[in-house]
């Protein structure tokens, strides 16, 4: 007893410790299992329930919650039984305990329970090629991810919410929701799911949770259940199905004799059976129609036990069981944020069985760098939606320590393998639908249509079309033909490939694309289809088709059809990029290629690559995402090219630009980090605040558009300037960002904002811009700031009065509408040093008049035409003059000369304009920047020779005429040439 107690402590003190590092380190219940990998489920039974946490969570916890895992682990040691071997939800009723008590039914169950838990709590991928097998299989308390599941809903209306209705594409509503939702009171299922959609992983968790007493509450109804997992395919080749006592024997367990009698039966009639009934599709079909009334016997004789069966969709028909009050369930394929729990648990699961740090070291950055791998490859993300093929991946990735198997299309070929032939063979299933194929044979059958759904831009075909291309192949496949007719070939496609599903009675389509572009590709190129596959190479929907063909090719092949895409690219202006990019692409999977053909497709990429400006981003990124396999970087770029590579992405957005995105976070160059801040709209507001902002050195700048952005703030890095676009009210932005870190605030497009008194507590406010706010009109709150620079743009109702008690000023923008005449009635009383006037204010003043009074001035600039110019000679300090008006240099015409000034920048270029009269009116100019907006645009610097020290940055220009006079270096121009 005192024994008994000591681990009760050990174990109460070990979930005590979990619960207190949570809380100091502030995640919530929803943050700890994200950060942790782990399920929610999990995590609230490793804190708050009664049951033991496996060593894998406490591990996962531990590293959650940045602390070290030996001490708690030493206390899950503690709480252990004696010997060690396994602990359930009640030490009184673990199998080591059980010598202790005297009813022989209790002691068998207390074992019978921990064998279902040492027997099904490991994960394995069948059919596996791996250097080293034990390293298919894992731990499943620490690789379970709940799943989504669908059900049908009829006369309830839709909602867009992910989580409770939505359209289910054929006129019919579902509910998604997780598993143990999708369950929650359910006592008779029927789990529908493609081939390695995680039906039997659903079954493994079931069983091992109800053994242990460790159900999610929303499974109450199973608890204290007895689980009996019996695999069809097993079964049936016993010849009949058991009746209850025969399920241990059937199964095979070791200890099918001890079992007291009548146990099962008693079980059953009291409603503490769950009967879990695996694969219905593994049954042959002359049999299923017998198994159908085994089932329906079970269900007479036992009404009161739970049920949950599996199948794939196309073994029976829907409906099948619903007379006798089955529920429905689909599972549903995993999602973006769902493959990325699972890597992170697979990983961590891998890990509980490493035996060495830095063995674990390996897997976290193998973990990572897996992640980004599928992020980036859009055909291998479509591949990873379903548990089995994510293992298979992450197996792989392992087993080759960080490299998929010789390039993706090896990845596809071991999919394919195992999905077709390996997973039946290696569980001896033995062509339940009585046609036998090889692998060769079934992949034959299924190019065929796959290239028609391809050929004719279709993601699915009938099943009338199906059965006719099977039948139009038969002639050729005599052995086929011999064991059925076409309709009984499709229907062994369907139910046995696992590329196929039937979406409707009618309809057929590939369970992922990425199967239905590889297929398709293969046919194409054994078609000598190269003309097609050119003719269709710009449309994005042919894109993966057109990389796989190349891979598929023979080296003659591939030299022909990559000679005819560039050469169909220039030929086709409308299409060149596009064309161009796809053909550099295609070099990943030209293993052979005549060098001739290699050089003459990087020659057409190194015409396009790297972009060096945001338009040339612009072009890049509408291409679409295959250009993210080829952006560089971020080592061997300059400053302008890493800017541009991370504009293109940040374009283009989601998953796989996140992982381009990534590789640019340690930038110290401002212009490259502030492309990352201002794409983070473009992607998932989480993972990209987690894994690309979080790391930004210094996290200067945050750009925040969304309420979700803005509560992300919170787990950052303090930014100095942040950026609010749209209605954010006062409270949310002081809920967002601590008072004394706080040094620019940007406010745009907001018409919620008022009342400016919550910035008297930015303490360390430095500079403020308000941006078409219409409703900000008093700015006297500001005069108890430290603000030193305040821009006001399309503020219409801002009273410009305000300005005079803000005595710290020292830049002021202004573009609004207000009364004033000239700059001498403007209420500013601070010693300005730099004045930024747009064309709403130059319109409203029209004049110079007045700015003499700030003398200290080192900086002005000017958006719009203004009299008295000549009045800026008089500003002794005056350094920097920015005309970013029309005519510009024609105002420079009235300067009398103005030593003082040596930097002038220029926008909205003419091509009348002539810049003699710069040279005249600025005779120390050392920096000129000339900004050419419109097309075909042509600058002379000739007025400008004799200006030896003369620095001159050009941007988008199409000619510079005068280049001869000024020395190497002394000209740039934006974007580089290329030549």
């Amino acid at each position: 007893m005192a024994a008994s107690e000591s681990r009760q402590e050990a174990l109460a003190e070990l979930k005590e410790r979990l619960r207190t590092l949570r809380v100091r380190r502030r995640l919530s219940m929803t943050a700890l299992p994200l950060r942790a990998g782990l399920g929610r489920t999990t995590v609230s039974q490793a804190l708050n329930g009664t049951g033991m946490p496996s060593e894998a969570t406490v591990v996962a916890l531990a590293a959650a919650l940045k602390t070290d895992a030996e001490p708690l682990l030493r206390l899950r040691a503690r709480a252990l039984p004696p010997t060690a071997r396994v602990a359930t939800a009640d030490d009184s009723d673990s199998s080591v305990d059980s010598a202790s008590v005297s009813d022989p039914q209790t002691r068998f169950e207390n074992w019978y329970r921990h064998y279902l838990e040492q027997r099904y709590g490991q994960l394995s991928v069948i059919g596996l090629d791996l250097s080293r097998p034990e390293r298919a299989c894992w731990p499943l308390d620490a690789a379970y991810l709940s799943l989504e599941l669908a059900t049908p809903v009829r006369g309830v209306e839709p909602t867009d919410s992910r989580g409770g209705m939505s359209a289910g594409g054929r006129g019919l509503e579902v509910r998604v929701e997780r598993a143990e939702q999708a369950l929650a009171g359910q006592r008779r299922t029927l789990v529908r799911g493609l081939a390695g959609s995680g039906k039997t992983t659903l079954m493994q968790w079931l069983a091992v949770s109800t053994a242990r007493r460790s159900l999610p509450p929303e499974l109450a109804h199973l608890e204290g259940c007895l689980p009996f997992v019996l695999p069809l395919r097993t079964l049936v080749r016993r010849g009949e199905l058991p009746a209850p006592h025969e399920y241990l024997t059937a199964v095979g367990c070791p200890r099918d004799s001890a079992q007291p009698s009548n146990w099962a039966d008693r079980a059953l009639i009291d409603g503490r059976a769950l009967l879990l009934i695996d694969g219905l599709d593994e049954v042959p079909q002359a049999q299923r129609a017998k198994t159908r009334q085994w089932l329906r016997e079970l269900l007479a004789a036992y009404p009161q036990a739970a049920y949950l069966v599996t199948t794939r969709p196309s073994a029976v028909p829907e409906g099948w069981l619903a007379d006798s009050g089955f529920t429905e369930l689909t599972v549903r394929p995993m999602s973006t944020r769902d493959v990325s729990v699972f890597v992170t648990r697979w990983h961590t699961a891998a890990a509980s069985n490493a035996t060495t740090g830095q063995e674990r070291a390996h897997l976290a950055t193998l973990e990572e760098t897996l992640k980004d791998t599928v992020r980036s490859q859009r055909d291998l993300a479509r591949l990873t939606t379903t548990p089995l093929l994510c293992a298979l991946v992450c197996a792989l990735h392992r087993d080759r320590r960080g490299h998929l198997p010789h390039g993706r299309m090896a990845l596809y070929e071991a999919a394919l393998s195992m999905l077709m032939h390996r997973r039946d063979r290696e569980r001896d299933i033995e062509a339940p639908e009585g046609l036998s194929l090889t692998e060769h044979q079934s992949v034959q059958l299924l190019q065929r249509l796959a290239y028609w759904l391809i050929r004719n831009g279709q993601t699915e075909l009938d099943h009338d079309t199906a059965r006719a291309l099977v039948d139009d192949a038969l002639p050729a496949m005599p052995h086929i033909a011999q064991q059925a007719d076409a309709e009984g070939v499709l229907t062994h496609l369907l139910a046995r490939s696992g590329l196929l599903r039937q979406p409707t009675a009618e309809t057929i389509d590939f369970v992922h694309r990425t199967f239905q572009d590889y297929l398709g590709a293969k046919a194409a190129i054994e078609a000598r289809d190269i003309p097609l596959l050119v003719r269709h190479a710009h449309d994005d929907q042919w894109e993966d088709v057109l990389r796989m063909a190349v891979a598929h090719a023979r080296p003659h092949e591939r030299a022909s059809l990559l000679r005819r895409l560039i050469t169909r690219g220039d030929r086709t202006p409308k299409h060149r990029t596009r064309l161009h990019l796809l053909a550099t692409a295609c070099l990943e999977h030209a293993t052979e290629l005549d060098p001739a053909v290699r050089e003459d497709v990087q020659q057409r990429a190194a015409a396009l690559l790297p972009p060096r400006s945001h338009d040339e981003a612009r072009t890049l990124a509408a291409v679409g995402p295959v250009i993210l396999d080829l952006l560089p970087g971020p080592e061997g770029l300059e400053d302008d090219e890493a800017e541009a590579v991370v504009a293109t992405a940040g374009r283009i957005g989601g998953d796989a630009a996140l992982t381009v995105m990534k590789k640019f976070r340690a930038s110290t160059n401002f212009n490259v980090q502030s492309t990352l801040h201002d794409d983070w709209s473009n992607f998932d507001t989480q993972d990209y605040a987690r894994e690309v902002l979080a790391h930004v050195p210094g996290a200067h700048y945050v750009r925040v558009r969304s309420a979700e952005q803005l509560s992300m703030l919170r787990h950052m890095r303090a930014p100095t300037r942040v950026t609010f676009t749209g209605n954010f009210t006062s409270a949310e932005i002081t809920s967002a960002i601590r008072p004394e870190e706080l040094q620019r605030l940007n406010t745009a497009q907001n018409s919620v904002l008022q009342n400016l008194g919550f910035l008297q507590a930015y303490t360390s406010l430095a500079g403020i811009s308000f941006s078409q706010c219409p409703n900000i009109a008093d700015l006297t709150p500001l005069a108890a700031t430290p603000v030193t620079i305040l821009s006001l743009y399309e503020c219409e109702a801002a009273c410009i009065d305000g300005l005079q008690g803000l005595a710290r000023l020292k830049s002021l923008s202004l573009n609004v509408k207000h009364p004033l005449r000239n700059l001498e009635a403007l209420p500013v009383e601070a010693d300005l040093t730099s004045l930024w006037l747009g064309i709403l204010s130059c319109g409203r003043l029209g004049t110079l008049e007045g700015i003499t009074r700030w003398p200290n001035l080192t900086t002005l600039a000017l958006a719009g035409p203004v009299d008295s110019f000549s009045q800026v000679s008089a500003l002794p300090k005056l350094s920097n003059l920015v005309l970013e008006v029309r005519a510009g240099l024609s105002m420079l015409a009235e300067l009398p000369p103005a030593p003082q000034i040596n930097d002038l920048w220029l926008g909205n270029w003419e091509a009348e304009d002539d810049l003699a009269m710069a040279a005249r009116a600025l005779p120390n100019l050392k920096r000129l920047t000339i900004g050419c907006d419109d097309v075909s645009q042509q600058v002379d610097l000739t007025p400008l020779r004799g200006m030896a020290d003369l620095a001159i940055t050009i941007h988008h220009a199409d000619e510079i005429l005068g280049t001869e006079h000024f020395p190497p270096g002394a000209i740039t121009r934006v974007p580089r040439p290329r030549t």
